[in-house]
């Protein structure tokens, strides 16, 4: 296996990406929500992910968050957001992503929060990314070390999926690594 990053892209969706964007969140709906809660289910429609991508676009204009879509090639496998944006004396957001099913293992990920982290750093001009990871998805949590996160906290019980309470696991990364 290979140990080299895929060459991707990111940018944020227009409604050019309606239909790709729409089959991405159906093809891995199930596999998401194994992780995270679960969307609403109007969400999952044509029309709920164009309202979800006018409302990521608008967000990006009040600078409060941005969405991005990870390509290969033309195919959507992953996203990747900078929410919770806080300016002018923080400078800092909250990280977020998900790869698709299928694309797990490859370096996806990896290479997805690097292009957010550069995004983050550079273009946006913030100081400091956050992100959270369950303590039982080491997947994720080497992403982020690998990243140059650094765990800074751990909260008990504080994350509910379903009837079920879990650990978070909270780590930082700053521009100046």
């Amino acid at each position: 296996m290979s140990t080299s990053l895929p060459t991707l892209t990111l940018h944020p969706p227009t409604l050019i990406d309606l239909d790709d964007l729409y089959a991405f969140e159906m093809r891995n709906r199930l596999y998401f929500e194994r992780w995270i809660n679960a969307r609403p289910a109007d969400y999952y429609s044509l029309e709920g992910v164009a309202l979800a991508i006018q409302a990521a676009q608008q967000d990006a204009v009040k600078d409060s968050a941005y969405q991005y879509l990870v390509r290969e090639n033309g195919v959507l496998l992953a996203r990747v957001n900078l929410t919770q944006v806080k300016r002018p004396h923080h400078r800092q957001a909250s990280l977020g992503y998900r790869v698709a099913q299928e694309h797990n293992g490859r370096g996806v990920a990896k290479a997805a929060v690097r292009l957010a982290l550069q995004q983050a750093f550079s273009e946006l001009d913030l100081w400091r990314v956050e992100a959270c990871a369950r303590p039982e998805n080491l997947a994720s949590v080497k992403v982020l070390m690998a990243n140059d996160f650094a765990q800074f906290g751990h909260s008990r019980r504080c994350f509910q999926l379903g009837a079920t309470w879990y650990d978070l696991l909270h780590f930082e990364a700053h521009a100046e690594n």
